[in-house]
């Protein structure tokens, strides 16, 4: 064991002479490899990252949480069908409705008045600035049963309010230091498209995905609740309403499949037909996700490959220009005793050496890449990435030293020593 030990470190000490000696010939071998793990390194850690962002963005929801709406939800690219357009419109009635059935604990409706007539956005305004950057809903009192919201300040508005078409309001973080960033916003009022609302509550603000915050599209927190008919009074027409329903503990499935019955006849939806509305949980989204980031993990497969490959095929052939150039010296190691296999060893590791000392550049690299990549989406590098970027790399070496670590094995002392 101390024998093979020793030879091992001997010919790692060769491989490292021989890096050392020829750096620009072995720098440019390794760019494949360096490009491979770097690929590697970043999309593994932009999916792992996103992906944890999405999953804990939505179990926020709470995991007994049931999501209605008229068009497929999930994650999406493009627009909506012609048939998810053209569907009936879900109502404060059906959200009233599922409160009857047995496994669902509360449902809270949203109705979406942040656009005004014709598509004008609301405006929003107070102490003298003025928005049309809010999401506003109009929603019942039962939206602090569902959760979803976390309160920080002042209180929740009551079903007295609700009732009377109170114009009051809970604002987001991001709407308070939007108007109000020096002082406390309960009592201040906001006016919303002509109309004045007091604010009553302020709730905490949440975590931002793919770039969220500063009051842009993606912020959770840049939004105001009214009062449902308090919202229709803003917007008369407005019929755009989300449904959340809450399962009671452990009766998640059961809850959804009592949803969609319901649904199915209110809807008047035919035996055999389709659903004209649509339903998910926060585990249904995560796992639809997740069916997207492995397409993209598929393609990460692809495109690190690549640059392996390159690698790999450098490596092959700088190590045949290596043989040729050391025909010589193989002569001598096998005049002095050196075995076949002694050879093959020595090549071999040549190689791993090579692409391994590459992995370990990209691995610096790509880390690197990945703390500026931080600053812009949410990212993380999984333990598997790096460990799996260095093997492949040292791979890489292995199988493509293979051939020409042969050949040099091959090779006829008595003609080696001949070779000029």
């Amino acid at each position: 064991m101390k024998v093979i030990t020793s030879q091992f470190y001997e010919n790692l000490k060769m491989a490292f002479d021989t890096l050392r000696s020829n750096k620009m010939r072995s720098f440019l071998t390794i760019i494949g490899v360096v490009v491979g793990v770097i690929t590697v390194m970043l999309i593994s850690s932009i999916i792992s990252g996103i992906g944890l962002a999405v999953e804990k963005q939505v179990k926020a929801f709470g995991t007994r949480s049931i999501f209605i709406y008229k068009q497929e939800i999930g994650i999406r690219f493009g627009r909506p069908s012609r048939e998810e357009r053209m569907r009936p419109d879900l109502t404060l009635d059906d959200a009233l409705a599922l409160r009857e059935l047995s496994e669902v604990e509360t449902s809270v409706p949203f109705l979406n008045v942040s656009s005004g007539f014709f598509g004008n956005r609301t405006v929003v305004s107070a102490a003298g600035k003025q928005t049309q950057n809010i999401q506003l809903s109009g929603t019942l009192p039962e939206i602090e049963k569902a959760e979803t919201e976390v309160l920080i300040e002042g209180r929740w508005f009551t079903q007295a309010e609700s009732d009377a078409k109170a114009d009051v309001c809970l604002i987001g973080d991001t709407v308070k230091d939007t108007f109000f960033p020096y002082k406390s916003a309960i009592g201040e009022k906001l006016e919303i498209n002509g109309r004045e609302f007091r604010i009553i509550g302020q709730l905490q603000k949440k975590e931002q995905l793919l770039g969220g915050g500063g009051g842009g599209n993606n912020d959770e927190s840049n939004t105001i609740f009214l009062p449902f008919h308090a919202a229709l009074r803003i917007k008369p027409n407005a019929d755009d309403i989300f449904i959340m329903a809450i399962a009671k503990p452990g009766r998640l499935n059961q809850a959804r499949d009592q949803i969609e019955d319901l649904l199915r006849v209110r809807r008047n939806v035919a035996f055999g037909k389709k659903n004209n509305f649509s339903t998910a949980t926060a585990d249904s989204i995560i796992d639809q996700f997740k069916s997207i980031t492995a397409g993209v993990a598929l393609a990460m497969v692809v495109i690190s490959s690549i640059g392996l490959m390159i690698g790999g095929i450098g490596v092959m052939n700088i190590m045949l220009v290596s043989v040729t150039e050391r025909t010589r010296e193989i002569g001598i190691r096998k005049a002095v005793g050196a075995k076949k296999s002694d050879i093959l060893l020595q090549f071999l590791i040549e190689a791993g050496t090579l692409t391994g000392f590459g992995g370990l550049v990209g691995l610096g690299v790509g880390w690197l890449l990945t703390l500026l990549v931080s600053l812009v989406f949410p990212s993380y590098v999984p333990w598997w990435a790096p460990l799996g970027g260095f093997v492949a790399s040292v791979g890489i070496g292995l199988v493509f030293g293979i051939w020409p670590a042969w050949k040099a094995a091959s090779l006829d002392p008595i003609e080696s020593l001949r070779y000029e």
